[in-house]
């Protein structure tokens, strides 16, 4: 079954931004992962059975465990995988504008932009 064989599994699907950037931290940190391509339309068992409440990718498995929400995963990545480049800046002001702008971007952004690619 997809998903057993990697320490680190990525469920998303190529459309996502929010999997895009979980994708783009991994391979930035130089962290071997499988891509476990989803399609949205008919959602596999994987997904629903580590993103039970949401049941929406990007999923991240890290040694069986499930960690749901791309900027939760970023954070994850950062703090379990310690090496350099550092995702987020040291300084807990500089960090706390990153998150601020980011989530701007999931709010506004993506969110005008989703229903058109998806129409």
């Amino acid at each position: 079954m997809e998903g057993k064989e990697s320490e680190v599994v990525l469920i998303g699907t190529w459309l996502s931004p929010f999997s895009k950037r979980v994708e783009l931290a991994l391979k930035l940190k130089g962290i071997p992962f499988e891509f476990v391509e989803e399609d949205i339309e008919n959602k596999s068992e994987l997904l629903l059975r580590h993103n039970a409440v949401h049941k929406k990718v990007p999923g991240l498995l890290h040694k069986g465990k499930a960690i749901a929400e791309s900027l939760v995963i970023l954070e994850y990545i950062d703090e379990y995988w310690t090496n350099a480049p550092k995702l987020l800046p040291e300084d807990p002001y500089q960090r706390a504008k990153i998150r601020f702008w980011a989530n701007s971007h999931d709010e506004k952004t993506t969110q005008t932009i989703m229903p058109i690619v998806f129409s």
